[in-house]
């Protein structure tokens, strides 16, 4: 007779640990979070101004280099040739060039002319006069030596500047209404509460080491992308308390795309800076530290819920209290760009420009400042589109005023191609790049107000160099995520994924990507026309772009 052996019963297996320190997970799970233990990223400072100031790149410890050096918003810069192809396959060490991309710290975009003319000296004394305007209200540079590091914070402190956490596992610049204290809509003005949170929460060492990088965005308006950040609010009126916020919590685009949902909140304007600090310390407690690629907070929020997030916030050991609830508000039709000539609150103007793509330089910000002391200005700020504003021109002298900017390549009255398009840094300096963006993006620009310049609306092309969607691929009408593709000829060129139909406030959307849909970057001109005059021929009365695109057949989209 056969004997039975029991199969022995299983344990079930207990679930990896993400590396929440609210569960007691303290022990380093990755190689970033060892660096971040070693030693907190903002004592780098020092080790910058003492020593690697003095004795050069190549007496840089590696893990200050490549990890905290972000913490004071320095990045290494792409070594000059080498090839998209190259990107994935060669160690980061073989990517570095000698020297540093920066980004300057404005919080709210905001600039007073001393400061402005500052940017401009250091982008033409030490950045080989590089400056682009990135989608999040900073200045960037590129060519920047580690020696004259300490020279350029000595002069950017000098008029309230600085670059401390513009990168890294920490808060990250905040995002303000470029408008914010002059826009007739505006209701609250936020910037005090803006710049109560930079004094007293940038730099603070309880925040400094958070899963990953956090950015938010704070304003009356809806003119920044408020649905793709960690923290957004954004002005809503309350039936019985009036005037205050609506909270946003847990967006963020790159290879996981989400829209931050909403937690049902009323937010004062007292209580703004209260929510803020108690979202990020929950990011901080609760975020997911074992995997980078899963540690930004909307994986956390995703897995929670808002309801439970929201149950979180209010608890003791955050908020300690609960917040009014607030139906949903409405939404706005679009994000605001303001460009052009705008009425101020105190009867003067401001007039938004557009840099092409974002790219100016050291010698136009200082054509700018010249601009703006002529017509008795002492306000620019820069939006989350990649463009500027000149604030308090006088009314009887907007179009002389406007007739100087467009001297310097500041256009108020683009094209809805210039007006329209982004592009991130690509892969001239980017080391995550594989394809080049801001050059490609502004001849494309060029192009296509040759070949479509009875475009009657804007249709917002985002060019970005890699999948990281730094310049918000999939929320564009058209977004171009930079790849290696096959030509005709079989062989492997620079090209584009294209996702199409995206867009934030009522049109909100992650772009379709239609099967197969990818775009030599040498192709782009005919593509983009070819589609454009589609859409021209086929959209019905006020039809935009991405409604068009979300009824098309896929053949058309080809």
């Amino acid at each position: 007779m056969r004997r039975t052996v029991p199969t022995p019963t299983r344990k079930p297996s207990r679930p990896k640990g993400q590396g929440q320190w609210a569960m007691g997970h303290r022990e380093p799970l990755n190689k970033n979070e060892q660096s971040k233990k070693d030693d907190n990223p903002l004592n780098v400072r020092q080790r910058i101004e003492g020593v690697y100031a003095h004795r050069g790149f190549d007496s840089i410890d590696p893990a200050d280099l490549r990890g905290r050096f972000r913490w004071w918003g320095l990045y290494t810069q792409r070594k000059p040739g080498i090839a998209g192809g190259k990107t994935g396959i060669l160690e980061e060490e073989e990517l570095d060039d000698k020297y540093f991309m920066m980004r300057v710290r404005m919080d709210g975009g905001q600039l007073n002319l001393a400061q402005l003319r500052t940017i401009a000296g250091i982008s033409k004394e030490f950045g080989r006069d590089t400056a682009d305007v990135t989608d999040r209200e900073n200045v960037q540079y590129h060519w920047i030596r580690v020696e004259d590091v300490p020279e350029i914070w000595r002069r950017l402190e000098a008029v309230g500047l600085d670059t401390q956490e513009a990168c890294g596992d920490c808060p990250r610049v905040i995002l303000g209404s470029p408008v914010a204290g002059v826009s007739t809509d505006e209701v609250i003005d936020a910037t005090p509460q803006i710049q109560e949170i930079y004094d007293r929460f940038i730099g603070d060492r309880s925040l400094s080491n958070l899963p990953r990088k956090f950015k938010s965005t704070i304003g009356w308006l809806p003119d920044s992308p408020y649905e793709t950040n960690d923290i957004s609010l954004i002005g809503a009126h309350h039936p019985e308390f009036g005037p205050g916020f609506d909270l946003y919590v847990g967006g963020g685009l790159s290879t996981n795309p989400m829209f931050a949902p909403r937690l049902g909140v009323w937010v004062s304007q007292d209580d703004i800076v209260e929510v803020w600090v108690n979202v990020v310390r929950i990011f901080r407690d609760w975020g997911y530290r074992r995997l980078r690629t899963r540690a930004r907070l909307k994986f956390l929020v995703k897995d929670w819920g808002a309801e439970k997030f929201r149950e979180v916030l209010e608890s003791e050991a955050y908020l300690g209290r609960k917040l009014p609830d607030l139906d949903q508000p409405p939404v706005p039709e679009k994000l605001i760009d303001h460009i052009g000539v705008h009425e101020q609150n105190d009867g003067k103007f401001y007039i938004g420009v557009a840099p092409v793509v974002g790219r100016v330089s050291g010698t136009v910000l200082d054509q700018l400042a010249d601009i703006a002391e002529k017509y008795g200005s002492d306000r620019v700020r820069a939006t989350p589109l990649q463009k500027l504003l000149l604030l308090d021109v006088p009314g009887d002298r907007v179009r002389e005023a406007v007739e100087d900017l467009r001297a310097i390549g500041l256009e108020a009255e683009p094209s809805n191609w210039r007006r329209s398009t982004m592009a991130c840094t690509g892969i001239q300096f980017c080391k995550l790049a594989i394809v080049d963006t801001k050059d490609r993006a502004r001849d494309l620009v060029a192009e296509l107000e040759k070949r479509v310049p009875e475009l009657d609306t804007p249709i917002s092309i985002h060019v970005n160099g890699c999948p990281n969607a730094c310049a918000r691929t999939q929320t564009g009408d058209i977004g171009l995520k930079g790849q290696l593709v096959t030509d005709e000829q079989g062989e492997q060129v620079e090209g584009f994924q294209v996702h199409l139909g995206g867009g934030h406030a009522a049109a909100a959307s992650l772009g379709r990507k239609a099967r197969g849909l990818k775009v030599a970057s040498a192709d782009l001109g005919d593509y983009v026309e070819r589609l454009t005059r589609r859409y021209l021929a086929a959209r019905s009365d006020g039809e935009t772009f991405a409604q068009w695109v979300h009824r098309t057949e896929e053949s058309e989209l080809q």
